[in-house]
């Protein structure tokens, strides 16, 4: 996680931009609405990264476990808050801040795009491991909770 964070920060710094505009919003409450959802996408990203050890996610207590000699007790298994309606919220979060644009440029449009096919790529990555974790109680979860997208049935049966 901590490799993929310092990739995005090294393609921010680096990011040229293309400013051709895809589609503009109307002013008013459609816009409003845009960055609204927008601002949502980063608050669930935010918290969602709380309600799941926010160090553990970035490999912090690893790391320092790790230096120091100690041992690290099995991760437990939990469903807080939005992790009761999507297994991945933070995803969904980064998707909805990335799309929810009241000026869609072609750069915005690019990088939301790749990051969107980076994230549905790294899901299954993830869903792999959570299942070598986890075994039957995270195919449960699959069964019962949507991967992406809050209400829609899961697909995997």
């Amino acid at each position: 996680m901590l490799l993929a964070s310092l990739a995005l920060v090294l393609l921010f710094w680096q990011w040229r931009p293309l400013p051709a505009v895809i589609w503009t919003a109307p002013a008013g409450a459609a816009s409003t609405a845009l960055m609204a959802v927008s601002l949502a996408g980063w608050l669930i990203v935010l918290t969602s990264t709380f309600l799941i050890k926010h160090f553990d996610l970035f490999g912090l207590r690893q790391v320092w476990a790790y230096a120091s000699g100690k041992d690290i007790p099995p991760p437990d298994f939990r469903t807080p808050l939005f992790y009761r309606v999507v297994r991945h919220p933070i995803y969904l979060g980064f998707i909805m801040a990335f799309w929810a644009a009241p000026v869609m440029t072609l750069g915005r449009l690019v990088f939301a795009g790749a990051t969107t096919g980076y994230i549905l790529i790294g899901i299954q990555l993830e869903e792999r491991d959570l299942v070598a974790i986890f075994g039957e109680t995270y195919r449960l979860y699959q069964k019962r909770v949507s991967m992406i997208l809050p209400w829609i049935p899961s697909s995997k049966s």
